[in-house]
């Protein structure tokens, strides 16, 4: 934690601050001495940021991206303005577009308008605003109206993020419980570079110091890289579960996925979550999700940033015990 506000007079403000990378984002900032405003649809759902920094020097505040008026006041004084704010699944009216792409342009307008001095966008490896798939198209959309509000706006393209809340490792581990063999959609092979949520938010934080330079993209992966196989096994391995992992062609995994799209909605929602996949998700795993070479060769990642990713070996022991059949206390296990 920071100590009282080392720089008390300097304000960040995090759109999606509550989300799976954003409140990493906003623990980073705190922990530089940084007063930061959290900005979210549901303030009420985001008190426990208030716990990463000194009493009143984290403050969620109620903005919704498809309300410009909200996002301006959001913005107000900060110096510093992130975008943190992503979906995986579209619901009513928080569609890919209006999040991803409209939301973003309202955020980088109000953020120049506003007078903030660097802008970080969070978005993914693979964007492409002439894929097929919504997902990825959204986002590129979304870098695309950010450059052209904010130009001098840094750009962040992780990979697949995991960490405690993931629903990567998590979900494989989850559905270890109860299922005797797992499904590796689109065949597994889509090689991965996981990164931990927590280095996506260091390299955010780098905005501060200017490290993180203006106008440019940043392929954000972690030191090792997988195939969606390989990273169940990983997580088998770390959960202490022997399960079958069974590759599925990619137009049966889309069957089933729609399947499970259509059980969640006539269910209501009462269909498990960690049963149901969508579409987008399948289509992703088509292609490799990897850091380019043009990335690597122009310093356009971590190592360009100082930064040294941690591995999916060091941190999933962490959060990974909790799948196992006697938990973390390995006394037990043989009882």
């Amino acid at each position: 934690m920071a100590e009282y506000f080392a720089n008390g007079d300097r304000l960040a403000t995090v759109f999606g601050g509550s989300g799976f990378v954003g409140r990493y984002i906003v623990q980073a900032y705190a922990r530089s001495g940084w007063r930061v405003r959290v900005a979210v649809r549901r303030p009420d759902l985001a008190g426990f940021t208030m716990t990463y920094g000194a009493v009143g020097q984290v403050q969620a505040m109620q903005s919704n991206v498809r309300y410009p008026d909200s996002v301006a006041a959001a913005v107000e004084g900060a110096e510093i303005v992130v975008n943190a704010c992503g979906i995986r699944r579209e619901s009513g009216r928080q569609s890919f577009e209006a999040v991803h792409a409209q939301g973003a342009e309202a955020i980088a307008r109000a953020a120049k308008a506003a007078g903030a001095r660097a802008f970080v966008l969070v978005s993914g490896i693979g964007s492409d605003p002439g894929t097929f798939n919504p997902y990825i198209a959204s986002k590129a959309r979304g870098e695309q109206a950010t450059r052209a509000a904010f130009p001098e706006a840094s750009i962040l393209r992780p990979s697949i993020v995991f960490g405690p809340e993931d629903e990567f490792f998590n979900r494989f581990a989850d559905l270890a419980r109860f299922l005797p063999a797992l499904p590796a959609f689109a065949g597994g092979t889509a090689k991965l570079q996981p990164v931990y949520a927590a280095d996506v938010a260091l390299a955010a934080a780098k905005a501060i110091d200017g490290t993180l330079k203006p106008g440019v993209t940043y392929d954000l992966g972690g030191p090792e890289i997988m195939t969606l196989r390989e990273a169940m096994e990983t997580a088998l391995r770390f959960a202490e579960r022997k399960r079958t992992i069974t590759p599925l062609p990619y137009f049966l995994s889309r069957l089933i996925a729609q399947a499970t799209e259509i059980a969640s909605g006539v269910s209501l929602g009462l269909f498990p979550a960690m049963l149901t996949t969508t579409r987008d998700q399948v289509d992703l795993l088509r292609e490799d999700n990897v850091v380019s070479s043009a990335a690597t060769a122009e310093g356009r990642t971590f190592a360009g940033l100082g930064i040294a990713p941690r591995g999916v070996e060091t941190v999933l022991p962490s959060y990974m015990s909790r799948f196992r059949k006697t938990g973390l206390y390995a006394s037990n296990r043989f009882a």
